[in-house]
């Protein structure tokens, strides 16, 4: 249970005790009367009663049940109910995309004058939605190092109301302490958001470590599979109705097909995870014997800055890495495109390998100083690796890198 602003109870969305894998294939399925043993999908936007007062009942909130898809849907509401469980929550909220996701606890929230202090260490469209479009509002957030722990207290102020982490950290996989900045934002009486993708609750469980809210983009490793668009907050009932709030009134919903797609991503997701980390680090251990790579971000190495603190807080080091290549962007660009077989794209969480220059892509829109600050170079290169067999994927960068020598 966190002392908070949220009071997450663990235990009630896991009544039976199931373990993790067994939550990932069984939670949050009622079945119908038609007893179906795969999870339905209800494409409908909208449901019938039997009287106008059975309808009033529903739109007032005084019986529960479904009323209108842009809020209340089966489907969708058995992918919150699932991921509600495997992050220990007691609640989800699920949304058109991760970036609504935030978008949405920042309304949920926070008002004009309070202030964000964020980690440095994000992806770029959400320094964007931070400093553009909270700005506007009236909400100012401040950017400190992501494991700087005397750094994150130095910046709360009387108007701080939200701490925000990505950990481990794109593409760097930096690493917070996430209990003690818990602990911290609760001595200031600050909520705590940690944003989970990259791990999934299969590695990470952020709530069990204090955190107040846990936001995902299950476009990425949820779904696995880069299939559909999809985000989720996880938290206490009393945080997520506000949450809930705004999805309803403001209408940034999952779809019940996409709901459906991340249901099923979520069976197969500690699978996944674990193989999915076994090649990153194989391949990270690979790319640091090789001579035109000058460094590799990854936590699972042991000269990582937080590889111990990753080890203690994680049960896998996750499958994003960075390298930084000699000859620098032209180095990068030129390992890049020599590839045959990874896709050159800026998503990630698929099971096909993804290669991708964060300096002119996922952080493309970020001033120089940005870039900067957050370690994002101009030789640097990340990937998001894939389940193709390792030997192939060391082939396909094989081919720049070797390049690079030879030039």
């Amino acid at each position: 249970m966190t002392s908070t602003k949220g009071q997450v109870m663990r235990d009630e969305s896991n009544p039976q005790g199931w373990s993790l894998d067994t939550l990932a294939i069984r939670a949050g399925h009622e079945r119908t009367f038609e007893q179906e043993h795969s999870e339905p999908i209800f494409p409908t936007s909208s449901f019938v009663y039997g009287s106008a007062a059975e309808a009033a009942r529903k739109f007032s909130g005084e019986e529960p049940g479904n009323v209108y898809s842009r809020f209340t849907n089966p489907t969708v509401s058995t992918f919150e109910k699932r991921l509600a469980a495997l992050e220990g929550g007691e609640r989800c909220v699920a949304t058109s995309s991760g970036m609504s996701a935030i978008l949405a606890t920042a309304l949920a929230l926070l008002s004009s004058g309070d202030e964000i202090v964020a980690s440095r260490s994000l992806f770029g469209s959400t320094v964007s939605l931070f400093d553009k479009y909270l700005g506007k509002l009236g909400i100012t957030t401040r950017y400190v190092e992501l494991s700087n722990l005397d750094a994150w207290e130095a910046a709360i102020t009387p108007q701080t109301r939200l701490l925000f982490v990505e950990t481990p950290s794109n593409p760097l996989s930096e690493v917070v302490d996430i209990a003690a900045l818990a602990e911290l934002a609760h001595q200031h009486e600050v909520l705590l958001a940690v944003d989970n993708c990259f791990l999934t609750p299969a590695l990470q469980q952020p709530l069990a470590l204090g955190a107040d809210l846990v936001i995902h983009s299950a476009t990425k490793y949820l779904d696995g599979q880069g299939r559909a668009v999809g985000g989720a907050v996880v938290g206490s009932h009393a945080l997520l109705e506000e949450v809930f709030g705004v999805v309803r009134t403001c209408g940034p919903c999952m779809s019940p097909f996409n709901a459906w797609i991340f249901t099923k991503g979520l069976e197969t997701l500690s699978l996944r995870m674990r193989a999915h980390c076994e090649n990153a680090l194989a391949l990270a251990q690979w790319l640091q014997a090789h001579p035109a790579v000058n460094k590799v971000y990854y936590s699972g190495l042991p000269d990582h800055p937080q590889h111990e603190q990753a080890k203690r807080q994680q049960k896998g080091f996750g499958a994003v890495l960075g390298f930084e290549v000699i000859n620098g962007r032209e180095g990068a660009w030129q390992v890049i495109d020599a590839t045959r077989m990874l896709s050159i794209t800026g998503n990630l969480g698929d099971v096909k390998t993804t290669i991708t220059h964060p300096g002119t892509t996922t952080h493309g829109r970020l001033s120089e100083a940005q870039k900067e600050a957050a370690g994002i170079a101009e030789g640097l290169v990340r990937v998001a690796v894939g389940l193709e067999s390792l030997t192939d994927i060391k082939r396909d960068l094989a081919l720049g890198l070797d390049s690079l020598l030879s030039d």
